[in-house]
């Protein structure tokens, strides 16, 4: 039986450029100087039906940062971790409770620039077996599976915007059933599917 996954390895190999929030908001002035944080993010696949879903979280909604957003289990690089691939599982084993011998990491996506002054670096891990999942108490609200080709279609994707900081920001969605998946989730799901053929 052919791996449903081959399409996504073959797309991490393919040629891309960094992202960032700003890619719609050509006009935003970036302080000069800026100190960018590193952080991962991991973009877990799980084969369910024979179909792939990623994972996705709901920030709870009293979060500082991003509140009641659609994310993805990650967070800031720590001096403990070894790395933005291991600050990503380390942050998703706490989040949803997916332990960090239960992923094969298949490769990562260039990074991505957030508002909030992070360098996100995307890790997308194969989720070889089902697990409990156990949602962080005061940080994810809820964590549910999207098809992969729900999020990876290009179609699915409009462009929208509203005011931040008194200025117009404009930003990618690719909405799922009651999940309104935007900002930098979507960007990089976005960045993704222009690697993936049609």
């Amino acid at each position: 039986m052919t791996d449903p996954l081959v399409p996504l390895i073959a797309a991490l190999q393919r040629d891309g450029g960094a992202s960032s929030d700003f890619d719609l908001n050509p006009d935003v002035k970036l302080p000069e100087g800026r100190k960018l944080r590193p952080a991962g993010v991991l973009v877990p696949i799980q084969i369910v039906d024979d179909v792939p879903h990623v994972i996705l979280t709901k920030r709870a909604s009293h979060l500082k940062h991003h509140p009641g957003q659609i994310a993805f289990p990650g967070g800031k690089q720590d001096d403990g971790d070894a790395d933005v691939i291991a600050a990503a599982l380390r942050e998703a084993r706490e989040e949803i409770g997916l332990p960090t011998g239960n992923v094969d990491v298949l490769g990562t996506l260039p990074t991505h620039e957030t508002v909030t002054s992070f360098t996100v670096t995307p890790v997308l891990g194969r989720v070889r077996q089902a697990f409990d999942i156990v949602p962080e108490p005061g940080e994810v609200e809820e964590v549910f599976h999207v098809p992969l080709s729900h999020v990876t279609n290009p179609a699915r994707f409009s462009i929208q915007s509203r005011r931040w900081m008194g200025q117009r920001r404009h930003y990618f969605t690719v909405p799922f059933g009651p999940y309104y998946i935007w900002g930098a989730t979507a960007r990089i799901l976005r960045g993704l599917a222009e690697r993936l053929p049609r």
